[in-house]
């Protein structure tokens, strides 16, 4: 089969919905089919590239920052990305499309069903759901409502990878029928060393947006001294007021800026921290909990939107912005190995039997071989 991913993000542009429809990508590659992305250009990236066997084509747009997009940068993705097709794409030769993000992608996903009738998929992520953000696209979710449900309704299928997002979907635009896809790991490619000890670290990555919690982090240790040392990892706008925060805190914290997906310094710090928190107000299906749980982290997150539906019993929660909740549980930890251990243990199980990506990119290919152009080879249960 020959698969158009759409994505406006896509490695190293962006967050955890940019690294996943990699994954699903390579993982396409991996079952044998042929497939082009079509993403958004930015300096330094060459236009075109093969990655593990995936091809990337990046197109103009005026993006300005790594880590975070604004709306008129992802406009500027829609009209490029369309005209480039145009010019330089047979778009006959796809089988399905494949998706990411009902706002601003799907737009260009919409174009190519009413021009060429391609038939696509759409895996939803967060900002393209009205209500996901508190701090963004509020107006403009305002103005795009009617075209987030033509995308949808257009759709092959609508997926979701946490219930929480498939159930504010549903509430919030009208979708009917999402399928839930679990977001996943790959052990063999997020590989590390359990051999090494683990260390008296506290780790916390992600974009640096006030949504994020990492404020909930450093009040939480800021004023006491915990036998542990505090390291964030990533960049974004708060970073400058994270790290004001940060002064004077008499446990030390660390900010490690942005470090590369899959590199090596960012595997020593999985493999050496023994806690992660993740303290935010929003997240869909977090891979950075799931990067976690794969190191063998004792796990500490909030007990809002999909964080809870990731961690389950294996981990702890707390209410977005309780610092006191948090310190408490952190000095509890920091004064019984033992209990580290076992929670260590239950998140790296719970990844184990509920996020490894066999079983998502089945779902993902039955509801691609729905397309009129290819008949059902396989027909594994959808949930």
């Amino acid at each position: 089969m020959n698969i158009l991913v759409l994505n406006y993000e896509f490695p190293p542009l962006g967050g955890g919905a940019s690294q996943v429809s990699f994954e699903i990508a390579k993982r396409y590659v991996g079952k044998g089919h042929n497939v082009d992305v079509i993403t958004m250009g930015f300096k330094g990236l060459p236009d075109f590239e093969v990655i593990d066997g995936v091809r990337v084509f990046r197109v103009k747009a005026l993006r300005e920052k790594e880590a975070t997009c604004e709306t008129h940068e992802m406009l500027s993705y829609v009209i490029s990305a369309i005209f480039f097709i145009r010019k330089n794409i047979d778009i006959q030769k796809y089988d399905a499309c494949h998706c990411h993000f009902l706002i601003p992608t799907g737009l260009v996903a919409l174009y190519l069903k009413n021009r060429f009738d391609l038939d696509y998929i759409v895996t939803i992520h967060g900002s393209d759901i009205p209500g996901f953000n508190p701090d963004r696209f509020k107006l403009e979710h305002v103005f795009t409502k009617p075209l987030l449900k033509k995308v949808a309704h257009q759709a092959k299928a609508v997926c979701s990878p946490s219930h929480y997002l498939k159930d504010l979907a549903e509430q919030n635009i009208g979708i009917a029928e999402i399928v839930h896809v679990p977001n996943a790991i790959d052990l063999g490619e997020f590989k590390l060393d359990y051999s090494k000890p683990k260390e008296d670290i506290i780790l916390s990555t992600g974009r640096l947006l006030e949504r994020k919690g990492f404020q909930t982090l450093i009040r939480a240790v800021k004023d006491i001294t915990l036998p542990c040392e505090v390291h964030i990892v990533g960049d974004g706008p708060y970073r400058s007021v994270l790290e004001s925060m940060a002064v004077g805190s008499e446990t030390k914290i660390h900010f490690d800026g942005w470090i590369e997906k899959g590199s090596e310094p960012l595997k020593d710090l999985y493999e050496r921290a023994s806690i992660y928190v993740l303290a935010s107000a929003r997240e869909n299906a977090s891979i950075a909990l799931l990067e976690g749980m794969a190191a063998k982290c004792v796990m500490i997150t909030t007990n809002v939107s999909g964080c809870p539906e990731t961690v389950g019993d294996a981990g702890f929660l707390i209410d977005y912005d309780d610092d006191q909740a948090l310190q408490g549980i952190l000095i509890k930890l920091c004064q019984d190995r033992e209990k580290i251990d076992n929670y260590s243990q239950k998140s790296y199980q719970r990844l184990i039997e509920n996020f490894l990506w066999d079983k998502s990119i089945g779902k993902y290919l039955t509801l691609l071989h729905k397309s009129k152009k290819v008949k059902p080879s396989i027909n594994p249960v959808i949930e």
